[in-house]
């Protein structure tokens, strides 16, 4: 595959019926001809990094009720972070995402960010992944939009609003979006 798509943000068109997807963004961490991996960005559960940390034998130094965001239906066990890049500089274990962010999912680096969390902050349960040609497919279907990453949107505006805020950004009015198969 000549070229990624990640990082970018997904946005799920309204035919995608998926209710795990309905009016989703996620952000695409990896994506090559073996498969696609991504987080879903504007849903909430109702955990707390303080209830996550505990669980772990970990030291939750940050607001307490600091919110536990949905990544996506697959390894909901699993946890990854999403942060301002200069938060965790000289690790190995973080991955650049575009536009000065940070994504990593070991224990490390979750102990480091713990200690002293950055404002700029996403914690995640699960991801969204798609095998081999499968993304293309939905693509070609139409299921999708691709966005640009920006990291105003990943930490500055409200799950509830991103959709929204992120079609808007592509010069699309939400409410002309159909149901339709195809490429819009």
């Amino acid at each position: 595959m000549a070229d990624s798509l990640a990082p970018s943000f997904l946005v799920a068109m309204p035919q995608l019926l998926d209710p795990n997807f309905r009016r989703a963004v996620v952000l695409l961490v990896h994506h090559d001809a073996d498969g696609t991996f991504g987080v879903v960005l504007n849903r909430t559960t109702e955990l707390t990094a303080t209830d996550l940390c505990t669980t772990l034998r970990i030291g939750w130094h940050g607001e307490p009720g600091k919110e536990i965001g949905w990544g996506g239906p697959v390894q909901p066990q699993t946890g990854w972070m999403l942060f301002a890049e200069e938060a965790l500089t000289g690790s190995g274990d973080v991955k650049p995402v575009g536009d000065g962010m940070g994504f990593a999912g070991s224990l490390e680096v979750l102990r480091r960010i713990a200690e002293d969390p950055p404002e700029a902050l996403h914690l995640l349960l699960g991801y969204a992944g798609w095998g081999p040609g499968q993304l293309e497919s939905e693509l070609s279907e139409g299921a999708w939009l691709v966005a640009p990453v920006s990291r105003d949107v990943v930490f500055d505006v409200e799950p509830a609003e991103m959709w929204e805020h992120v079609v808007r950004s592509l010069g699309i009015e939400p409410s002309t979006l159909v149901a339709t198969r195809g490429v819009h």
